[in-house]
């Protein structure tokens, strides 16, 4: 053979040893990844070619499957009171993907789960139809409906966890959307999506665990817990020495308080009329650095919260200067925190100073109902010991009963809490947010801790917006939802 054939013959060799390679590569390398791309037509059309199972509340259904006249997307999801429970179970779209639950627990769902593979191997056998499984919920109905229609036409969010083992009861956020106005194909929902992507009141956001805000003074449990951890204040009923008025640190800006009697006043005192000099003062004292860790404890700064849907990390800043960290000491400044976030200081302090893990997938069950998967309860943290709680829960008691708190008074059971009404924007002139925090509690400890938000309420003026006003008969309604459950 001639050199000039010698070649042509060694790279034509070499790109039948290339189409070989990458032949093989596709087929078993990346075959497992291939098979299940998103963008692979033939995963869709399997994925809505039967029933999905449910995801359960109360035990109950909160989803379902309907059939449709698509040749090849045999089914679409629906769901019942959709707006109530989008913040639960997020959307599953024929045409625009899935989300929260819905995406998270889709091999469940949709049967494909390996822990399923007998039941699909037996269905193959004996002509069934593909089932999938079910994702039981924590969520307690009564308590999710007192939070949706609490909210109702204002913006805002609902948090509600059970204290004494991390399970969430409810989670609500308003204005929401229906996910099965846009579960099917393009050509027939694209309009819905669209029209709620483009919503400026952002529908589809899940306020509860996604959005941030100011906490305000419901921040100051959490500076009440750093002076007690840390030694600042010994007896909550003793004088702080905070003047009048109080200047904020590295400034001449004095910090202004909403009520009288702040001057000196002592850290039960001062929760119960809200002081914001005392609590700046507080946190001086306590020392950003110490401030940080206790608040850190709580949850905060943690970008891995799971509930298992990801909440956004709430935030105390490690790096501000004397005065920024006395502002934050009053949930204002850099401070932010997710509706969860407060819940979740709210059930540490109702706990006795233990911060149970959150969490709202109680198990995972095969079409037989069979127990795949379960949830047990975990401690997260211990932001605070037994005593200090306990004194906390007395100040958050004396708020509702004789302070700013008192529209969250239950008859015949004993409620703690504490107001917010959180400032923002450029020179505060938005609009401030309206924050309340509570728990219930009965002899057998407490069952109910929940933080509301109210972003935006139509119809109310600058002036009437407060926790105690707009937020505290909300969490109340919650409260009482779940009290009633358990009698």
């Amino acid at each position: 053979m001639n050199k000039p054939l010698r070649r042509i013959a060694i790279f034509c060799g070499l790109l039948v040893l290339a189409l070989l390679i990458r032949d093989n590569w596709l087929q078993y390398v990346r075959s497992e990844e291939l098979s299940s791309h998103k963008s692979n037509t033939r995963v869709q059309i399997e994925r809505y070619g039967s029933e999905s199972g449910n995801i359960i509340v109360d035990g109950k259904p909160i989803t379902g499957s309907k059939l449709t006249d698509d040749t090849y997307f045999k089914y679409k999801r629906t769901y019942l009171d959709g707006p109530m429970w989008a913040p639960v179970t997020g959307y599953a779209s024929q045409a625009f993907g899935s989300s929260q639950l819905e995406n998270l627990e889709d091999e469940i769902l949709s049967g494909n789960d390996d822990r399923l593979f007998f039941d699909r191997t037996m269905a193959m056998f004996t002509g069934d139809k593909k089932q999938g499984g079910n994702v039981v919920t924590t969520l307690n109905g009564k308590a999710q409906k007192a939070a949706f229609e609490g909210l109702g036409d204002k913006t805002g969010a609902v948090a509600a966890i059970d204290p004494r083992t991390g399970k969430i009861l409810a989670l609500a956020s308003t204005p929401s959307y229906d996910p099965s106005s846009f579960a099917g194909r393009q050509n027939a929902d694209g309009k819905a999506w669209q029209k709620l992507n483009a919503d400026k009141a952002k529908p589809m956001l899940n306020r509860a665990l996604r959005e941030t805000y100011p906490p305000g003074s419901t921040f100051k449990v959490v500076t009440a817990a750093a002076a007690l951890e840390h030694g600042v204040v010994k007896n909550i009923d003793d004088p702080t020495d905070t003047p009048e008025p109080y200047l904020i640190p590295l400034s001449r800006t004095p910090m202004k308080n909403q009520h009288g009697g702040c001057e000196k006043a002592s850290l039960n005192d001062a929760l119960k009329v809200s002081c914001n000099s005392v609590f700046a003062n507080l946190g001086d004292k306590v020392g950003r650095d110490n401030m940080v860790e206790t608040a850190q404890k709580f949850g905060f700064n943690d970008p891995k919260i799971f509930t298992p849907v990801r909440a956004s990390a709430s935030v105390y800043n490690t790096n501000m200067d004397r005065g920024g960290n006395a502002q934050s000491a009053i949930g204002q400044f850099d401070t932010r925190a997710t509706p969860l976030q407060m819940a979740m200081v709210t059930a540490a302090i109702a706990n006795d100073g233990k911060l149970m893990k959150p969490y709202m997938i109680d198990q995972l069950e095969a079409p037989n109902l069979d127990v795949l998967e379960r949830t047990d309860p975990e401690e997260m943290s211990q932001p605070l010991s037994e005593e200090n709680a306990q004194l906390l829960q007395q100040m958050m008691e004396n708020v509702v009963e004789k302070g700013t708190g008192s529209n969250a008074k239950i008859d015949g059971v004993t409620v703690g809490g504490k107001t917010g009404t959180a400032q923002h924007g450029e020179n505060n002139k938005e609009r401030p947010y309206a924050w309340f925090i509570s728990y219930a509690k009965t002899d057998q400890g407490s069952p109910v801790a929940v933080a509301v938000v109210v972003e935006d309420s139509s119809g109310t003026s600058r002036d009437d917006i407060s926790g105690g006003g707009l937020a505290a008969p909300i969490a109340k309604k919650v409260m009482e939802a779940v009290l009633n459950g358990k009698q």
